[in-house]
């Protein structure tokens, strides 16, 4: 499949295309259903007041018509239509003014002149002896009492025969059938039909506008994300990232996680890179002295036992170094994870504090350690044991390794607001204030000398430093060349679990 017909297929599978479709039909659908309910609700309402209007208007001329004491003939017939009181006796007349009679006359008539409606009278034999209209209606049968819906000569409507019987002798003397076109509901309902359609078709048009409208700003944000995972595909160190999106919905969540996961992304490949620029510069050196000394036991060297023992031993020695190095990187790239594998760790601060200032005491019988804390024995602090351990290891070795004439290491530690505030202070050679900045890099070292023959390799500081900032926690120094150094740790705390138990 070539590159064009792939972007438009994946154009037409797009979500904007698709919510655009699912939109517009649901909206389609629903204005759908909505006009049908108008249209026949409309429809069945029309039809029942025209059935009603038809209905009044035979039962008035059955009433009008069972004033007859005789068979129905047309003298008859007229002069009792004509009639404008319903109930009067044959040749009795209202006492009322004729204005009055003319406009009930008048009325009545006038819905008998309905240009829809036809009345046919018929006498006791079935001959028509009157109509209004001279279309073509044969008489339906006697039976045909109830409303019903008939065609004649090319016309629908509704029929009905009424039998009217005298009203004084209850005796049969003739019928009438009436007939009301349905034309104009037939017009009508078709004009509605088409208004409808064409509110269909608008209605089409803008679920389609609207729906591709709501689509395209509910896939902004995804298009957005689209287009800064193509610019990290391009380069993974590069600082694109999703714009602010206005609203605190579900959308700018997933571009802040989206986010926050590049950081972390970007943050892991510097990590690499760099660890992998640091390891290759700092195995060099090993590697090189290593090299040397095989070489020189390759060309004579191992012919002299004095120059094949000193070669020995300065590789042995870089070995041990290198092997050193290793551990401590892998240290610090397990640091780097931490939040990863153990983030949600705890262990009792006072335990492991006494537990390693009487190790280090043990070690160095030499050195005197003073600790003094006042921390409850409950107090957890939120980090790994292991961890924790590896930081105090760290900077108490530091602080032996650096000590001069005054054989002395102060640690304190106080709880203070969900804190545990640690100070591990020497009295050694001190830091200078530009060394201060950069001793927490890696691989810096303030005397490379005095480090090599320490054994130091840099990376101490930088290890405890990640750990430390890992559990959310902080690292200082304060440092005066001659007097000393004072390293400062402040972790957070957990609640004390056995208080709260009791309090339960």
């Amino acid at each position: 499949m070539s590159k064009k017909n792939q972007a438009k297929r994946i154009h037409w599978q797009s979500i904007t295309v698709k919510w655009t479709v699912l939109s517009s039909a649901v909206i389609f659908i629903l204005f759908t259903a909505l006009s049908l309910i108008i249209y026949y609700t409309s429809s069945n309402l029309l039809v029942r007041e025209e059935r009603e209007n038809f209905s009044e208007i035979m039962t008035q001329i059955q009433e009008r018509l069972e004033m007859s004491d005789r068979e129905l003939t047309i003298s008859n017939s007229i002069r009792l239509l004509k009639n404008t009181v319903s109930g009067n006796k044959p040749g009795s007349y209202p006492q009322v003014p004729l204005e009055a009679n003319a406009i009930r006359l008048d009325s009545f008539i006038s819905e008998l002149s309905q240009k829809d409606l036809t009345v046919k009278l018929y006498n006791t034999k079935e001959e028509m002896i009157f109509e209004t209209r001279g279309i073509t209606l044969p008489f339906t049968g006697k039976d045909n009492v109830k409303i019903s819906v008939q065609s004649f000569d090319g016309y629908a409507g509704f029929v009905q025969v009424l039998p009217v019987y005298s009203d004084t002798e209850d005796e049969l003397v003739g019928y009438v059938q009436g007939f009301y076109e349905l034309t104009s509901y037939y017009d009508i309902r078709r004009d509605l039909f088409r208004l409808l359609l064409v509110f269909e078709i608008i209605g089409l048009v803008v679920s389609l506008l609207l729906g591709f409208l709501l689509s395209t700003y509910f896939t902004k944000p995804m298009k957005k994300i689209v287009k800064t995972l193509d610019s990290v595909k391009g380069d993974p160190l590069t600082n694109e990232r999703v714009t602010t999106l206005k609203g605190e919905d579900e959308f700018s969540d997933l571009a802040e996680s989206f986010n926050d996961m590049l950081d972390k992304m970007q943050l892991f490949v510097e990590q690499q890179k760099e660890f992998v620029e640091d390891v290759s510069h700092e195995l060099r050196t090993p590697v090189a002295v290593i090299e040397g000394h095989l070489n020189l036991l390759n060309r004579w060297g191992k012919d002299d036992p004095e120059v094949l023992e000193e070669s020995l031993q300065a590789s042995l020695q870089e070995i041990s170094r290198m092997k050193k190095l290793v551990q401590e990187m892998l240290d610090l790239s397990r640091a780097e994870q931490v939040e990863f594998q153990h983030r949600n760790e705890s262990c009792n601060a006072k335990e492991v504090l006494n537990q390693n200032v009487n190790n280090f005491r043990m070690l160095h019988p030499e050195f005197y350690f003073i600790l003094d804390d006042d921390l409850p024995d409950t107090l957890r602090v939120k980090m790994y044991r292991n961890h924790f351990e590896q930081v105090l290891i760290i900077l108490m070795d530091n602080a032996v390794k650096y000590s001069r004439d005054r054989k002395e290491v102060s640690i304190s530690a106080s709880h203070v607001l969900n804190r545990l505030d640690i100070i591990i202070q020497d009295f050694g050679e001190g830091i200078s204030e530009e060394n201060q900045k950069k001793i927490f890099n890696r691989f810096y070292r303030v005397d490379k000398a005095r480090a090599r023959n320490t054994g130091g390799n840099g990376l101490g500081l930088s290890i405890a430093q990640q750990l430390v900032e890992s559990y959310n926690g902080r690292i200082s120094v304060k440092s005066v060349e001659g007097q000393g150094s004072s390293f400062r740790v402040v972790l957070p705390t957990v609640a004390d679990v056995s208080k709260d138990e009791h309090l339960l």
